[in-house]
């Protein structure tokens, strides 16, 4: 499976993944953009979400922005 992810660290709120009408999904995560903090609190929301090992989870393009393709 392949999904497109719009990552907003640095929260406040709730961490949540959230579908959005176009088929992507928007993250909203607490950790900031920071030596892959958010990256790896992006592969374990999706691995819950999905109820799959987060090592499955391979980030296909954008890890380095806020645009990012997983698959698994």
């Amino acid at each position: 499976m392949r999904i497109t992810v719009r990552v907003k660290p640095g929260i406040k709120g709730a961490t949540r993944l959230e579908r959005q009408e176009d088929g992507s999904y928007v993250a909203f995560l607490h950790a900031r953009a920071h030596d892959g903090e958010a990256n790896k609190a992006l592969l374990e929301l999706v691995a819950k979400e999905f109820k799959i090992a987060k090592t499955q989870i391979i980030i296909v393009s954008g890890a380095k922005s806020r645009g990012k393709v997983l698959e698994w």
